[in-house]
């Protein structure tokens, strides 16, 4: 699923979410300019056996692939990892800022867009910037202890924007999300409740993420920090919420909410 947009308007400029966005995409900039692509990634990402062991030397396992007369194989590398830029502990933070690609990025940023907006306009805006990095340490610590012993370094804002997305919940029940829902060769266009769209997708990284842990060979994605940044998302806003601190709900929905409806647009098998 793929949100478009919801119908909640914002009373404020989100000054803190566009600036969030712009120093991820700044960042990513940087990481596209740097001629070794991991040079960064090694010094700010966070690597859950460093963070534990910081005076242990960091083994880090790379893939190329080499041509044989048997074909393409590919073949393992090891090498000690680039020193951290800072102290190990400070990386749960600096990772959420990195992204691994263009999908990575605009993934994120774009779920924040819809989300985060809201959020601040709910929690104010410094209150929104002690509440994203905050989601972002636990996300971070979340896929520390699912995997203490981890050496792959740990990069993106998902965790941090899952924190935001448990607070939409929490803040806005009652809001309407209208999403891209491919099927088979259709695409449809759902107006769906906030609850259902936001439910449906922590169930999503739940599985995913037990599912990991089992499994040897997983995708190399942090759901933990998903669920952990979730989980801290709505616990803060619940509790924000049932001690009145945090400014009124928006009742009244954006203009012609009322229209949204189920569009389905036909895929022919060819793709075109």
């Amino acid at each position: 699923m793929i949100p478009i947009r919801d119908n909640i308007p914002s009373r404020t400029v989100p000054f803190v979410n566009y600036t969030v966005i712009a120093l991820c995409s700044l960042v990513f900039v940087a990481q596209l300019r740097d001629e070794d692509g991991a040079f960064l990634i090694e010094r700010y990402g966070m690597i859950p056996a460093r963070v534990l062991h910081p005076d242990r030397p960091v083994e880090i396992v790379d893939h190329e692939f080499v041509r044989t007369p048997f074909g393409i194989q590919v073949r393992e590398i090891r090498r000690e990892a680039t020193e951290p830029a800072v102290p190990p502990w400070q990386t749960l933070l600096t990772c959420i800022f990195l992204h691994g690609g263009w999908m990575h990025i605009i993934g994120n940023m774009w779920m924040l867009w819809i989300f985060g907006d809201n959020v601040e306009d709910r929690l104010g805006h410094w209150g929104y910037v002690i509440f994203y990095l905050f989601c972002g340490v636990v996300a971070s610590a979340a896929h520390l202890l699912s995997g203490p012993n981890s050496t792959a370094p740990t990069i993106g804002a998902s965790g941090a924007i899952a924190g935001v997305m448990g607070a939409y919940l929490v803040l806005y029940p009652r809001a309407m999300v209208l999403s891209l829902v491919p099927i088979f060769f259709f695409i449809h266009m759902v107006v769906l409740p906030a609850p259902v769209f936001l439910g449906i997708w922590f169930l999503l990284q739940f599985f995913q993420g037990a599912f990991a842990v089992t499994n040897l060979q997983n995708a190399g994605v942090a759901w933990w920090a998903h669920i952990g940044g979730f989980a801290a998302g709505v616990a803060i806003a619940w509790i924000l919420k049932n001690q009145d601190v945090t400014r009124p709900r928006v009742d009244r929905t954006r203009p012609n909410t009322d229209r949204m409806t189920h569009y389905r647009i036909h895929v022919r098998r060819t793709g075109e």
